[in-house]
């Protein structure tokens, strides 16, 4: 049976009703009340004068009620701090049970609780969480630091929950299963970087040195996909000693250009074009990874607009640094008909960074075509692309010209002064 049946009731007294339900002593009967409760608030419903009665169905050993009871805390603390507080007591036994799961689900739900009153009174179950036993709750205490960090930083600061925060990356637990360790290190190195960004004074929280690195760089084999995005991401601000250190974590990171989510691609992309920086630009290691970077940039243009919107802002910025990685690529930048015109006039900047003069014919060819469009402004934005080429490859200046005027002949009429 589907849960559509909580979503239709339209009953007069329906809160009457549902107090009754939530205060039964039947474990099945508080259940199905819990449940109509959270499809009233999903469809808008205030079923805020609930709130104590919904609370005290906190005590419970059902995963799947706890869940609901949370969720409905989650959405009503805020509008109801003083009655909140209530509920301080559960979350403090529920830190401590024996089941992982509702440990990991009371510390999360703490963290989005955005009521000030009681953050104080979360801070000893959180910092017993950080010190779990088990990966899963210690990972998802990590992420609640951050939470709680953005509803009061000097509380986090003066609780120490920072440095246990460091600790989490040295996270190794040899008994622990290495993909759930690398976990744990993954979410810190979340939470320290989102609390990094909201620090007034901007100074990175992290140590970034030689053992900090390897670690990462081992984590980042194991852990999830935006656990590895957060990892690149700490990794492009850290400075290299040599080049010798330089190559090593690029030969570790290229093997992520092979992610099939587009935000790992991009995030080893930015830190390997930052470290080739730091490399001979004519050796072969740099000339080697150059022809690695193309492919997976290439197929990123595969993907929905939107992806490929972003891929495109990040390609237009690579190739004004490195155009040779994507010189023998210009066919993959003409324009679709059924591109969305952000995606078109990408494109067709980075077309005029790639042309030279062995494409120049190709460029023009195209361009020629897209300024008989029906869309003006691309028109537009075409032909003023034509002179820009003209400027880019000085020796085509005159077939630029004359493709213009073989566009004036046929009578394409376009202001292009803005």
């Amino acid at each position: 049976m589907t849960d559509s049946k909580y979503f239709t009731t339209t009953k007069k007294g329906e809160i009457f009703e549902l107090k009754s339900e939530l205060n039964n002593d039947k474990k099945e009967k508080k259940r199905e009340a819990v449940k109509k409760v959270i499809a009233s608030m999903t469809v808008g419903k205030d079923v805020s004068a609930l709130f104590p009665d919904v609370v005290n169905c906190m005590q419970t050993d059902n995963l799947e009620l706890k869940k609901l009871v949370y969720l409905y805390l989650m959405n009503y603390a805020k509008s109801q701090p003083d009655m909140a507080i209530m509920a301080v007591n559960t979350f403090v036994k529920d830190c401590e049970d024996p089941n992982p799961l509702i440990r990991a689900l009371a510390v999360r739900t703490m963290g989005c609780i955005r009521v000030d009153k009681i953050t104080e009174y979360l801070c000893e179950p959180l910092r017993k969480c950080l010190r779990d036993e088990d990966p899963y709750v210690r990972k998802t205490a990590a992420v609640c630091v951050a939470k709680l960090y953005d509803i009061n930083a000097h509380l986090v600061e003066d609780q120490g929950f920072l440095e246990q925060l460091k600790d989490l990356l040295s996270d190794s637990n040899p008994m622990i299963n290495l993909a759930r360790r690398h976990e744990v290190v993954a979410n810190a190195v979340a939470a320290l970087s989102e609390i990094n960004e909201a620090s007034a004074t901007g100074s990175p929280l992290m140590e970034m040195n030689a053992q900090t690195i390897n670690k990462l760089l081992t984590a980042l084999n194991e852990c999830t996909e935006w656990g590895q995005v957060f990892i690149l991401d700490s990794l492009a601000g850290y400075a290299p000693k040599d080049e010798r250190e330089a190559q090593s974590i690029c030969e570790r990171i290229t093997p992520r250009l092979a992610h099939a989510n587009a935000a790992v691609v991009l995030s080893a992309v930015k830190v390997l074009m930052k470290f080739m920086e730091m490399l001979p630009p004519d050796s072969d290691f740099v000339s080697t990874l150059t022809k690695k970077l193309a492919p997976p940039l290439v197929t990123l243009l595969s993907s929905e607009p939107e992806v490929q919107y972003v891929a495109l802002r990040n390609i237009n910025l690579i190739v004004q640094k490195r155009p040779d990685i994507l010189k023998h690529e210009m066919k993959v930048f003409f324009v679709k008909y059924n591109d969305p015109i952000y995606v078109k006039l990408e494109k067709l900047d980075i077309m005029i960074r790639l042309a030279s003069q062995a494409n120049i014919a190709q460029v023009l060819s195209e361009l020629k075509e897209y300024a008989t469009e029906v869309d003006v402004d691309f028109v537009r934005k075409a032909v003023r692309a034509i002179g820009r080429c003209a400027i880019k490859v000085e020796q085509s200046a005159e077939r630029c010209v004359s493709t213009l005027l073989d566009l004036i002949q046929t009578k394409v009429r376009v202001d292009c002064r803005n």
